[in-house]
């Protein structure tokens, strides 16, 4: 090959590994100013200072503010940069993949809480700003279906193993309306639970509800 060929493909390698590292800090500086400062308050020069780069460099790569705040959420649901469905990650699909129903909700619920650590400032943040903002209101409708999408993934497969005790649709509902990180705020937050507690609190009621009992 070429010597001028090879250093052209090696820059264009750089630039995009740069880019992508440009992207990175920007979307992880944005997700932790939106929690520390609030979404209204924070302003893209303050994630481009955070993030050591330019505000046009902000612009050029996302747009405006409203698709930092999605790619903050993806971040933070998932934990990381992979572009990989929430209910399909290898975590998610193990538990998805263990035959005792009760068994099931345990491992669930120790994962929920997990997840919960890092999903509850950003869920209360965009809460918080979906009032006086159409952006975070839109961010927060968005979370749900995505977690209603995810529950329903779930709920069909508890229903296929033959142990659950109600409809498909209260299993669903159950779960969704449990898994947004507010619930575990409340009790591990403002009423001093472990974590340990409440994961097998919240496993125990799953439990409780949604199994059929052997007797």
């Amino acid at each position: 090959m070429d010597e001028s060929v090879k250093r052209r493909s090696y820059d264009s390698s750089r630039r995009r590994a740069q880019a992508q590292e440009n992207q990175s800090a920007i979307v992880h500086a944005a997700r932790d100013l939106f929690i520390e400062q609030g979404y209204g308050r924070t302003t893209i020069a303050d994630v481009a200072r955070a993030a050591g780069v330019s505000v046009e460099t902000i612009y050029a790569a996302f747009g405006n503010k409203a698709t930092l705040l999605h790619r903050a959420w993806d971040i933070t649901v998932g934990g990381d940069d992979a572009d990989i469905v929430f209910h399909e990650r290898p975590e998610v699909m193990a538990i998805r993949s263990e035959p005792d129903l009760a068994k099931r909700l345990m491992l669930h619920a120790t994962f929920s809480t997990q997840t919960a650590r890092r999903i509850a400032p950003f869920q209360l943040m965009v809460q918080s700003a979906a009032g006086a903002d159409p952006a975070a209101l839109a961010m927060l409708e968005e979370m749900g279906r995505q977690r209603l999408a995810g529950m329903t993934v779930m709920a069909d497969e508890v229903a296929k193993s033959g142990q659950l005790a109600v409809s498909v649709e209260e299993c669903r509902d159950v779960l969704w309306s449990m898994t947004d990180g507010v619930l575990w705020d409340r009790l591990v937050n403002v009423r001093g639970w472990t974590n340990e507690r409440f994961a097998d609190w919240l496993g125990r009621l799953w439990v409780q509800l949604l199994v059929q009992s052997k007797t």
